[in-house]
């Protein structure tokens, strides 16, 4: 089975540095040219099942990736991005003087973040593979896309790495509809093919099923 793992095209957070969470913002002009250009990309992947976070930004990427399949994409809560609570809508710049604990947590020490209102990543983790485990017992065999956000990809990424949540962020940034490959063996073990559009080189082969 192969699990192909997208994040959204930018919106004017995204560049803002606004924090977004599950807010619902829409896609910029250059996330809609990210969107289209993926789906060019993608145009001879054969796709079984196409699934998207509920989130504004990932419908609008899914859209226009997959215009030919409106019908086929199948909307989900589970997929959101991480929940920021009382966060959302501000700049991490204010956030970095207002509570500079936090931020530091947040971007240096992910497994120590906790702000009340806001899920850990943690949470968030448990929350997307819960909703990982059931594609793949829906499509498993099949050819599979996911259109969601930056930190949810990384938090399954990590699983399927068996690395700590203190990693979360050492692998490199994901771009804006940067896309991510994921081969499942029939024993449920993972191998990452690619991460951000390029080639990935270690693997460990993580049970993810």
């Amino acid at each position: 089975m192969e699990l192909h793992l997208i994040r959204h095209g930018e919106t004017q957070w995204n560049r803002d540095q606004r924090v977004q969470g599950q807010c619902n913002v829409g896609l910029n002009e250059t996330g809609n040219r990210q969107s289209v250009e993926l789906g060019e990309r993608l145009r001879e992947t054969r796709f079984d099942a196409i699934y998207s976070s509920s989130s504004l930004r990932t419908r609008e990427t899914a859209w226009l990736a997959f215009p030919d399949r409106h019908e086929d994409i199948v909307f989900l809560d589970s997929l959101r991005e991480i929940d920021l609570g009382p966060w959302e809508g501000r700049l991490h710049a204010e956030i970095a003087v207002d509570d500079p604990e936090s931020q530091h947590h947040f971007w240096h020490m992910p497994h120590l973040f906790e702000v009340e209102g806001a899920e850990t990543f943690y949470e968030l983790q448990e929350r997307a593979m819960q909703a990982i485990r059931g594609i793949l017992r829906r499509h498993f065999g099949q050819c599979v896309a996911v259109v969601s956000h930056g930190a949810l990809i990384k938090s399954v990424l990590c699983h399927m790495e068996g690395l700590p949540m203190r990693d979360l962020w050492s692998w490199q940034p994901l771009h804006n509809c940067a896309h991510n490959i994921v081969r499942l063996g029939r024993d449920g073990a993972s191998e990452i093919l690619q991460y951000a559009d390029q080639p990935f080189a270690h693997v460990k082969g993580v049970r993810v099923v």
